[in-house]
């Protein structure tokens, strides 16, 4: 039977002299001769089959190791229960990869729509679809506290988040809710905050739906500009006689990358669902 040299038998199954030095020193495939003299290795084309299987498994992302463990064993139910863990491994990273580029979408729609807001302090009104939000209450009026509060509710936000098993994506432009009743008596009462989220990511028990409905608007570049804009638009909607029909949400359209004195920079809408006194 020809003697194939280390050249020729990395040659005939198209991988490098390196790897089959690797795999010698491994112990997974050695040569079937090796001269003592001068330390040339060679191999026998039977060999071929076994570095085949190596390549095959190689191929289904089974590390080395494994691989080695495997032929070691002569194990077929081993070699099936590796390759069941490996797809579980892979269905996790497909998921995490869903995950993140959701994540990098929900992160350039934030973006392009803080580059096409309207400038600070512009008073809109906008119809808005249905939407999805993940809510909490995190015990504790934000409005008589300063942007320390905030992140402290953030973290508890954050925590709930984990421990409802969510993917983090959804751990940015955290906004706050204020309660339809409070809204209508001008008491500046907050402790609910929440994040909009994707159906098909949240389980839907975990859901609270915002109906679609049309929205006085104003923009707002600063969290401490938010008493001042949400007194303005008040007074807009009480000099236009809207009628208020939901819940006061402070929506934070995106996360800035920018930080001053230490505080997150963000740029918010301040939205209250109304219809006209004369709409039934």
């Amino acid at each position: 039977m020809e003697k194939l040299s280390i050249g020729k038998m990395a040659k005939l199954n198209h991988i490098s002299e390196q790897t089959l030095r690797l795999y010698d020193k491994l112990d997974l495939i050695k040569p079937d001769e090796t001269n003592s003299e001068n330390g040339y290795r060679y191999y026998s084309i039977r060999q071929c089959a076994r570095l085949d299987m190596i390549q095959y498994m190689k191929s289904l992302g089974m590390k080395l190791t494994d691989i080695k463990k495997l032929l070691d064993q002569n194990d077929i139910s081993l070699f099936k229960s590796i390759l069941e863990r490996k797809s579980n491994q892979i269905d996790l990273q497909i998921k995490e990869m869903q995950y993140q580029k959701r994540a990098l979408q929900r992160t350039i729609e934030s973006y392009e729509r803080y580059e096409k807001s309207p400038p600070d302090g512009s008073i809109v009104m906008e119809f808005i679809n249905k939407r999805q939000m993940y809510c909490i209450d995190a015990g504790i009026n934000f409005y008589e506290h300063g942007i320390e509060v905030y992140e402290e509710m953030l973290r508890k936000l954050k925590n709930k988040l984990i421990s409802d098993s969510l993917p983090q994506i959804y751990f940015c432009n955290a906004g706050t809710i204020m309660r339809k009743s409070d809204l209508e008596k001008k008491r500046l009462y907050s402790s609910e905050v929440f994040v909009f989220v994707d159906e098909e990511y949240v389980d839907k028990n975990l859901i609270t739906y915002i109906p679609a409905d049309t929205y006085a608007c104003i923009y707002c570049d600063s969290f401490s500009k938010e008493k001042e804009y949400l007194s303005r638009i008040l007074d807009t909607v009480e000099q236009k006689k809207f009628i208020i029909t939901g819940d006061y949400l402070c929506e934070v359209i995106a996360d800035l990358p920018v930080f001053e004195k230490q505080e997150r920079g963000m740029y918010l809408k301040l939205q209250i669902p109304v219809k006209f006194s004369g709409e039934s």
